[in-house]
């Protein structure tokens, strides 16, 4: 009898640390991947020529560069944390080629993985953002107009947002998508602004990203090396969608033409391209994002060139 219940205890031990194991490398496996996916799932570079058509100022170049800095980001921590830096700048078209006011963004951004699943993830996101532009003349004129010229901007703010997706099932030729969606709140007002901002700038936004991903497998037969798939993010289609939802002065709540931010935008690499899409876009601000120019609003299309952190595995062809 004795003999028979250490065999069970024994037993039972055993399965309970082979299930603790398999738990424990699930969840190192999960957190590895959810860095890639916060990665991702950044925002773009680009560089587009003649900038936003349907500015009211004429540009000769436009180009951002951001990229993610992980800090921590370990396979043994469901949290990670990032350090986003953000520039922006408009080449205006003029006889110094000038950029006046670039827009500068220096962000830290903490992540909390929510389920083990990389293929439907789920990540909560929080993040602080510094956003000014180097000038340091006053931001209002004499006339009390704002000065788009030499005036300060300066403003910070909070964006929390819950980050989930899926992708689809692979078929036979490796090919599959993912569908990522971002919902998101912005708060300006917590922290120092620029105090000409209260004239008519969207303080407090409500975000909404969706972006469909298309991954292709692209096989390469190099005579010096064993043959190999390689996994290529083939296209990109984002959308973007932000709204003003706090008082804004003369601008009711459904006044979209102040409130409404949107942009569209497809990128599609070539199978000889690595790491760069052509890039097309087209958009409204209802809010100039570039800093001190928030009281512009328009349409507009871009065209260039893109990039990020895009997925890009290799394997064997025997797995």
């Amino acid at each position: 009898m004795m003999k028979t219940l250490l065999t069970l205890a024994l037993s039972f031990l055993s399965f309970h640390l082979l299930a603790q194991d398999s738990l424990t490398i699930r969840r190192e496996f999960a957190n590895k991947e959810y860095v890639n996916l916060y990665k991702e799932n950044s925002d773009f570079s680009y560089t587009a020529p003649a900038g936003e058509l349907g500015a009211p100022s004429k540009y000769v170049i436009n180009g951002r560069l951001t990229t993610t800095y992980m800090l921590l980001g370990s396979y043994k921590s469901p949290i990670a944390f990032s350090i986003i830096p953000d520039f922006t700048v408009r080449v205006r078209n003029e006889a110094s080629a000038g950029v006046r006011t670039p827009s500068y963004r220096l962000g830290f951004a903490a992540y909390a993985r929510l389920n083990p699943d990389p293929d439907r993830y789920q990540y909560a996101e929080l993040a602080f953002t510094h956003h000014s532009n180097g000038q340091d003349q006053s931001a209002l004129n004499l006339d009390g107009t704002i000065n788009t010229l030499t005036g300060n901007f300066n403003a910070n703010y909070l964006t929390a947002s819950y980050r989930f997706g899926h992708s689809s099932p692979v078929v036979e030729n490796g090919s599959y998508y993912s569908f990522n969606q971002r919902v998101g709140f912005q708060w300006h007002k917590f922290f120092r602004y620029e105090p000409a901002l209260d004239l008519g700038f969207g303080f407090t936004r409500v975000l909404y990203n969706f972006s469909w991903r298309k991954y292709d497998q692209i096989e390469r037969n190099a005579t010096n090396k064993a043959k190999v798939k390689t996994e290529k993010e083939t296209w990109r289609l984002n959308t973007e969608v932000s709204y003003a939802v706090n008082k804004i002065p003369a601008k009711n709540f459904i006044n979209v033409g102040k409130r409404l931010n949107a942009e569209v935008n497809f990128n599609y690499s070539f199978p000889f391209m690595n790491n760069v899409f052509l890039m097309a876009a087209v958009g409204y601000y209802g809010e100039d994002n570039y800093n001190i120019y928030f009281q512009d609003h328009y349409g507009y299309m871009r065209f260039g060139f893109s990039s990020g952190f895009l997925r890009n595995r290799r394997r064997h062809y025997d797995n």
